[in-house]
């Protein structure tokens, strides 16, 4: 394959990536694809190569336990009837990736580096986005709970968790639209 071919493939996936909402049911994709996925992703750009990520891939009892807190956390915050309808929902969600962000008490190096992360997730959905594979990047308030970092045994004074990835295969593609590019773009003289 060419320069030229290449470069429109991935044009076509950038723009056709979506982010997933429903899954099927169908059995999650070999955790070697995702594995795949990280180390491709890897190769993010990132400043002074600091590789500032880490990669939790949670079992079940971890996912189970993450689900009954962020049940908890929604009760509190909005009741019982959301909160039965998250655990629900998390509860169909196939596949579970966290990643977290190193912290540093320099603020422009720990801008950086999640800049390197939010880099290094674009590149990890895109790669599953080829292999048809789709992907949601959850944040929320059960990402910053203390419990949550007990939960993965992630220090909080060294990590700050980024999101929690779902990923499988997408049940329904949404159809979105961006404002043309003149509307972001400014030319100077």
């Amino acid at each position: 394959m060419s320069k030229k071919e290449t470069a429109h493939s991935i044009a076509e996936i950038i723009v056709g990536r979506r982010t997933i909402h429903e899954f099927r049911t169908d059995a999650i994709p070999d955790e070697n694809i995702i594995i795949k996925a990280i180390d491709a992703a890897r190769w993010a750009p990132n400043h002074h190569l600091t590789e500032p990520w880490q990669f939790y891939i949670p079992g079940q009892e971890t996912i189970k336990n993450i689900i009954e807190l962020n049940s908890e956390i929604v009760a509190v915050k909005i009741g019982t009837e959301a909160a039965a309808k998250k655990k629900q929902r998390w509860s169909r969600m196939p596949g579970w990736l966290v990643v977290s962000c190193d912290r540093s008490a320099d603020k422009l190096k720990m801008k950086e580096d999640y800049a390197a992360c939010c880099c290094l997730m674009q590149n990890f959905m895109l790669y599953l986005w080829e292999q048809d594979i789709g992907v949601k990047w959850s944040t929320g308030d059960v990402i910053r709970d203390e419990r949550f970092y007990d939960l993965l045994w992630i220090d909080p004074d060294t990590e700050e968790v980024i999101g929690i990835f779902w990923y499988g295969y997408p049940e329904e593609i949404p159809v979105t639209v961006r404002k043309p590019v003149e509307q972001c773009l400014v030319k100077l003289p």
